[in-house]
């Protein structure tokens, strides 16, 4: 399957999950919705066998690298990853539906940085496929009041929008970020100086190419993004991470800083890029231990010649 075929298939398929959503939302509860969803990723569980591949290589790694064999894939565990994934489709009904309360969220900040980003120019946070990133929506919108641009490569976020407007998230914008051009550097850069936050998820390429650093993941060679870490760059804000987990109790939502911020010279640009891609790569790793059943990337993440049981 070519990367292209996989990036369109995901991108339809997201919107349509999306418009499902948002359709619930409005005309369902999260109880009558449930076994709809579920059936869903059901269906994508039995028939999509190159997911089912991706989801065993991903506990596979994640396994061998961190030595813990309790990990290792079986039936059992990629089935509970796809299910997992499907729970989190459901809190996001509840994070639009204004469901989730700012209590039900725990906030690890052990650095301080919510009182800096509650600062006159808005900074960059880059999460991960991992958990469920839109509780930062509830975040934003419940503790900080803010504005969290969200950044895509999707082709479809105005329609993302409309749905999202629809489904009453006031404070959540998807700005597409598929080419850098002029004027949306210049349209990033006003909204951090209105002191509105940027977010971009650093574990996914681009859908319609894009470069890329190639770094170690789970003990083998993985491409990352190289965008979160140019656009800082940039656009000169400071950048941190943001991971969210879901817990037994509620979701945890932990903030991590990263950098004040990210200078090259032409000479050393790509290195230094690849150094914040690697040092990303390792804590998403770190929190894909806490969370295991919780990355969402149903699709070859290192591309490798290996084949996994399935």
């Amino acid at each position: 399957m070519s990367d292209k075929h996989w990036a369109k298939h995901e991108e339809r398929g997201s919107f349509l999950l999306m418009k499902l959503t948002a359709w619930g939302v409005r005309h369902l509860g999260r109880r009558v919705l449930s076994p709809v969803l579920h059936g869903i990723v059901m269906y994508f569980f039995l028939f999509g066998r190159q997911a089912r591949k991706s989801a065993w290589e991903y506990q596979r790694r994640l396994s061998t690298s961190s030595g813990r064999p309790e990990l290792m894939p079986t039936h059992k565990s990629v089935f509970g990853q796809f299910m997992a994934f499907a729970d989190s489709l459901l809190d996001k009904l509840d994070v639009w539906n204004g469901k989730l309360r700012l209590e039900q969220i725990e906030i690890v900040d052990p650095a301080l940085l919510r009182k800096q980003l509650r600062g006159e120019r808005g900074q960059m946070l880059v999460g991960a496929h991992l958990g469920n990133l839109e509780v930062c929506r509830a975040l934003a919108e419940l503790g900080e009041k803010v504005t969290m641009n969200v950044l895509v490569h999707t082709k479809h976020a105005e329609r993302f929008n409309r749905l999202l407007g629809e489904a009453g998230a006031t404070n959540l914008r998807l700005i597409q970020v598929s080419e850098l051009d002029p004027a949306v550097m210049l349209q990033l850069s006003q909204r951090l100086d209105d002191g509105e936050w940027l977010a971009i998820a650093g574990d996914r390429v681009a859908l319609h190419g894009g470069r890329n650093a190639r770094v170690d993941f789970l003990g083998a060679q993985a491409a990352f993004p190289q965008g979160p870490w140019l656009l800082a760059g940039l656009l000169k804000c400071p950048i941190n991470l943001l991971f969210c987990l879901k817990r037994p109790s509620g979701y945890q939502v932990t903030l991590e800083p990263f950098a004040d911020a990210i200078e090259w010279r032409r000479s050393d640009r790509q290195q230094v890029i690849a150094h914040c891609a690697q040092r990303y790569a390792d804590r998403l790793g770190h929190y894909c231990l806490q969370a295991p059943q919780q990355w969402f990337n149903f699709y070859p993440f290192w591309k490798s010649d290996d084949e996994s049981s399935s």
